[in-house]
This record gives structure tokens, sequence and C-alpha cells, in this order.
């Protein structure tokens, strides 16, 4: 990517799209095209061509979506699998149409199977049943991996799918009934903080292990897959196997020790409850990102570190 490319960054105000917002001004990309939601429906595919068609965009991060934890993928399966679809359909068929060079369309680890073997490989993908509670939002996001490698073959495209591991950081969502694990955990321990209360109450056993990825670490990778010389790239989005890359941690830990680790931040000092009538969701998620590391990519932001910056953020903007 040159320094002056049209580069469109698609939900620049997300949690994700917003990292890469940053990371890409940080590294000196200066012409950026960036649409809110009220300027660009991205779910009407009439808006969709016509920004494409007037603004033809040389590369494009598709990190527009909706997202959320167990309880919003369990209360809005309909909202989940139609918006997602509806998005990545307009935007990927659409930036193929516009004649875009590079295409990155940001995932998640959730499409693979729930009892998947680990450490999680690209090549496992669709070789068992998914967890039932993000199913909608899991098939939606396989369909635009699908989406993508049809395109490679069929015209020529250059659209990579990267799969993020569960993600935190600045712009993050502390709504307790459709965030995500670790944001909801701060807001936990900084109202059980708050408050003065004597114990905070965790969702499940705290037994199920994840891996969590700075966002700002996640778009560095973003950033450098993208900008990748042509042959490596190439080597990406083959036709021989989905154009598919994941971008983990390299560690995963219990939800009983990100809590504990959580509190320890946050400066909560009473007991942890763990509620088992709420479900675990999937055993253990951990990605291997062998590929993107043999790439030149590995994150730079230990998980304390990076779960005080998030702290930081969330007492600037919604504390």
């Amino acid at each position: 990517m040159e320094k002056h490319s049209k580069i469109y960054v698609a939900g620049h105000r997300g949690l994700a799209g917003s990292a890469l917002v940053r990371q890409l001004r940080l590294k000196g990309y200066d012409n950026l095209l960036l649409r809110s939601h009220a300027e660009l429906e991205l779910t009407e595919q009439a808006a969709v061509r016509a920004f494409f068609q007037t603004e033809k965009p040389d590369y494009v991060f598709l990190a527009a979506a909706k997202v959320g934890g167990i309880v919003a993928n369990s209360s809005y399966p309909a909202e989940f699998v139609h918006s997602n679809l509806a998005v990545q359909t307009n935007v990927l068929h659409e930036s193929w149409r516009a004649g875009v060079k590079r295409l990155l369309f940001l995932g998640s680890s959730c499409i693979y199977p729930r009892d998947c073997p680990q450490p999680i490989r690209e090549e496992y993908l669709l070789t068992g049943p998914l967890e039932p509670t993000n199913r909608p939002y899991a098939i939606a996001k396989i369909a635009g991996i699908e989406m993508c490698w049809s395109y490679n073959r069929q015209y020529g495209t250059s659209f990579l799918a990267a799969m993020p591991t569960n993600l935190y950081g600045p712009g993050d969502s502390y709504d307790l009934n459709n965030s995500h694990v670790l944001p909801a955990l701060i807001r936990k321990m900084h109202e059980a903080k708050s408050g003065g209360m004597e114990e905070a109450v965790i969702w499940g056993t705290g037994a199920p292990l994840r891996e969590f990825l700075y966002s700002e670490d996640m778009a560095e990778a973003c950033v450098h897959l993208l900008g990748l010389a042509p042959p490596k790239f190439k080597e990406l989005v083959t036709d021989s196997h989905p154009p598919l890359v994941n971008i983990g941690y390299g560690e995963d830990q219990s939800i009983a020790e990100l809590a504990r680790t959580v509190a320890h931040v946050v400066g909560f000092r009473g007991s942890l409850r763990f509620d088992t009538s709420k479900p675990d969701g999937t055993p253990r998620k951990f990605l291997d990102s062998g590929r993107i590391n043999a790439l030149g990519w590995k994150p730079s932001t230990r998980l304390e570190a990076g779960i005080a910056l998030a702290y930081e953020d969330f007492l600037k903007h919604y504390a």
C-alpha cells in the first residue's frame, strides 16, 4: 500500500475499526475514507454501490459488523445473521465491481467448530459443529470467508480474511447485556469496587479457556497483512485453500484467571462468585497463529498491561 492510496475502513468507529484507523495514521497513511453509520448504511446495496463507484478506494478494511457476547447472540439471532450477511455481501461485491486492489475481511475465532483440536489451525474450518450460542454470527462470518475465496477464484480479486481471537481495547462496549467477557468483567469489577461490594458475580463456571488480543496489536497485524509484498500476499489468496489467516495472542487462560487479573488491575479486593447456572460457551478457543508469525508479526502488548490500558479508556469515556 502506498502512503497516499485511498483506503476505506468500514466500521471505523468500532473497537476493531477505530484501532485500524489509529494504526494506519501512525504508519503515515493519509488518505483514509471514513463514513459513519448515518453517512453510509452498509446494509443498503444501492448506497454502498454509489459510494464505491464515486470514491473508488484502492484498499478496503472490512471491520463493520454487528458483534456481541453470549446474551446478545442469544437475544438477537436474526439481527446477527441478517446484518452481517448484508454488510459483507454489499461491501465485498462492490469492492470487486470498483476494482479494489486488496481487501481484508475481519472475522472471528467463533467460525471454528466448538470442539476443535487445540490450538486451532486455519484448515479446521468447517470440520465440525459450531457453538450453538453464536451460530448465526459464525455462519455469517463463514459465508464472508467463502465469498472472499469465491471472488478470488472467479474474478481474480485479492480478498483476504483475517480471524482475530477475542479483542479488547479502546472503544470497546461495556454494556453488560451485549458486551464480550473481558469488557464485561472490567465494568463488573469497577462497579463492585465503586459500590463497596464484598463479591462480584461471574457468569459460568470460570473453567473455559480463552485467548485475548489487544485491539492495537490486531490492527498492526491487519495493516501488516495488507501491506505484504506481492509474492507473500499471493501465497495467502491462492485457489487451493480459503484465504484465511489467524491472528492470536499466543497464550490463553481460564475465565477465572482472567477475572482475577481484571480484579487486580481495577483494584477490587472482594471475592469472586461463579454463577454456574449461566452458560460457559465453547470450552477452549486458542488459535494457532503460526502462519502470521512466519510472515513477520507477533503481538507486543502483554495481557495485564493491555487490560490496564482498557481500564483507563473505560474510566475516561464510560465510568
